[in-house]
């Protein structure tokens, strides 16, 4: 064998052992995960169960909830309400990540329950494969304080190439500002400069789903809090929302639950865009 074929053959064993180390590296994408919308705001009995057992079906790999999971409001029984909900979560046994509501944070001893039940700071981020989550903590605010903002830009910073990238706190200030196709708040231009496919809130038990910018950004519908309105085409319903990632392509599927309480209507999309 020639130098010139020997040359070209050790390139190519270099090339592919470095493809090889590249693809272990960086996984790529195929999971599922539910999100659940609120259950409490006024929790309608049976509803929240009745959406676990749905999920079930789904398999997913993991659940991500953004707010309002007990109660609250009374430091004296928040642990309680946590310690009431542990046989359900039991029973299925998914990992779950939680988001800060104001129905579950209200004051420091509650923050500190609240970190204690759920394992996790009220903030945090974490990846899952190649996608990357970010959680922040407006539980207090209506917005987000300049101290969420600064923890979002240095985790979004730390992970700019995780593909895609969720972002989730529990009040959706963005709501008015995306609904008349205003960009020039300051969260939405840090999200975008960052390439975050989807935002994702909760609060108002209403579905709401709006683009801006090729963000997506999702209210997520109510999991057992009270409905604040009627008609399912206007994001009344009780339900979840079931997620799809493979690669860089996200399907989602709102859920709404059966009988008879729900007719378990869906409404479905995806995207594969790079942002």
């Amino acid at each position: 064998m020639g130098c010139l074929n020997r040359w070209l053959l050790a390139c190519v064993v270099v090339l592919a052992g470095f493809i090889a180390v590249r693809a272990v590296s960086q996984p790529r994408n195929d999971f599922r995960f539910c999100i659940l919308g609120d259950r409490t705001g006024d929790a309608q009995p049976g509803v929240y169960e009745r959406v676990w057992h749905d999920l079930d079906s789904l398999h997913p790999d993991f659940v991500i909830n953004v707010g309002d999971t007990i109660q609250g409001g009374n430091d004296a029984t928040a642990e309680a309400e946590w310690a009431a909900l542990r046989p359900l979560w039991e029973r299925y046994k998914y990992p779950q990540y939680f988001t800060p509501g104001n129905h579950d944070i209200w004051s420091p001893a509650s923050r500190k329950v609240y970190e204690k039940e759920t394992g996790r700071p009220a903030h945090h981020g974490f990846d899952y494969q190649n996608a990357h989550f970010t959680v922040l903590d407006n539980s207090q605010t209506e917005d987000l304080s300049d101290g969420e903002m600064e923890f979002l830009a240095r985790d979004l910073a730390a992970h700019k190439d995780r593909d895609p990238k969720f972002v989730l706190f529990h009040k959706p200030f963005w709501l008015i500002p995306v609904k008349f196709r205003s960009s020039q708040f300051p969260f939405h231009q840090l999200v975008k400069k960052y390439g975050v496919r989807y935002v994702i809130s909760g609060h108002g038990h209403q579905f709401v789903h709006l683009v801006e910018d090729g963000i997506e950004y999702l209210e997520a519908g109510s999991s057992g809090g009270k409905l604040k309105g009627e008609g399912f085409e206007h994001g009344w319903f009780f339900g979840q929302v079931f997620v799809r990632v493979t690669g860089t392509r996200v399907e989602m599927t709102v859920r709404e639950i059966d009988g008879p309480l729900g007719k378990g209507r869906t409404i479905q999309w995806a995207a594969d865009e790079r942002r």
